[in-house]
């Protein structure tokens, strides 16, 4: 019998890709998303190609109990769970002085809110299996905008950060009291998802990835990978790299360049249509796919790493750097 895993945010994009890579590797899925028939035609999709089983359930992950209600029914019908993923999100494209209260709350509600309430429920089931200790894995679907926040996505990149730091508590307190429980974060670069065609905008043309997107199955490896590893962070593709290490080592550089180019390299040369619907505040059936519409751009391959190795070999490289411009120097003294 496979793994119980449970996706938020199941039923598009990154989370619908990652539900179909754990089906193909014999577990056993749970989806939970807001809209019943996008669920159900993925729920159809995951039996179709070799699901052992698959269930769902409706619910909107910044209602706490309604989340809590829809795992409880899944570990009923599938088991305990094993992996949990969190997955689910909107954002508004638009600058801080444009977006509304409202969106700014319901952008943070769903993206932060809603992975700490997955997190409460994966931890309320994996808890219980074994008394003060428990056993699992707690994916976080994150972001390079963990790090490194962007123009035009300032409620999205306020709620990764929030993750971040939301997660790192968690862990210590998992130590602390010795659980079988972990939590690792998955970092991705941007990703060819419909969340470019349903996205509330408040900018004159239709919102683009911001550089080359990966597909959705690439990030999905990635997930999937993280769900059976140790790692306690992934990054997926050099722009996920560069962004973090960047941001560590030149946070000012960062802010003159995004500043330049972030707001334009956002934006497609397509003119927004005026009546454009968007999901914020209820789903758009028709949408739920894979894949949005740069599927010709989209990157079929990046590399991915932990985020502990790659610190390491980043200063590895800079004390090598050191040691170089060291000896250059001292042999540039003797010559003189």
């Amino acid at each position: 019998m496979g793994r119980v895993v449970i996706i938020t945010g199941g039923s598009a994009g990154v989370g619908r890709a990652a539900a179909e890579r754990f089906a193909r590797a014999g577990d056993r899925i749970g989806l939970i998303a807001r809209d019943a028939a996008a669920l159900e035609d993925t729920r159809h999709d995951l039996l179709r190609i070799g699901a052992e089983a698959a269930a769902c359930e409706s619910a909107d992950v910044a209602d706490a109990e309604a989340l809590f209600g829809a795992a409880e029914r899944l570990e009923r019908a599938l088991g305990p769970v094993d992996i949990w993923v969190n997955d689910a999100m909107e954002t508004v494209f638009a600058r801080v002085v444009d977006i509304s209260p409202a969106e700014l709350r319901r952008v943070l509600e769903v993206c932060f809110l809603g992975y700490a309430h997955g997190t409460q429920a994966a931890l309320r089931s994996m808890r219980g299996r074994e008394e003060g200790c428990g056993r699992g894995r707690i994916v976080q679907v994150g972001s390079a905008l963990a790090y490194r926040g962007i123009p035009l996505q300032a409620a999205y990149c306020a709620a990764k950060h929030a993750i971040r730091g939301f997660t790192s508590a968690l862990r210590t307190e998992l130590i602390a009291e010795g659980s079988g429980i972990t939590v690792v974060t998955v970092e991705l670069p941007a990703v060819n998802t419909p969340q470019f065609d349903w996205a509330r905008i408040h900018i004159p043309f239709a919102p683009r990835p911001a550089g080359r997107p990966v597909r959705p199955d690439v990030a999905a490896e990635a997930v999937f990978r993280a769900a059976g590893g140790d790692a306690r962070e992934i990054w997926l593709g050099l722009p996920t790299f560069l962004a973090i290490l960047g941001e560590a080592v030149a946070p000012g550089l960062l802010d003159r360049y995004l500043g330049r180019v972030a707001l334009t390299g956002q934006m497609s040369a397509t003119r927004a249509k005026p009546d454009r619907a968007d999901n914020l505040d209820r789903p758009i059936t028709d949408l739920h796919r894979v894949s949005g519409r740069f599927v010709g751009e989209a990157a079929d391959w990046a590399p991915s790493i932990s985020g502990d190795l790659a610190r390491a070999g980043a200063a590895a490289l800079a004390a090598l750097a050191c040691f170089a411009a060291g000896a250059a120097f001292v042999r540039w003294r003797a010559g003189r």
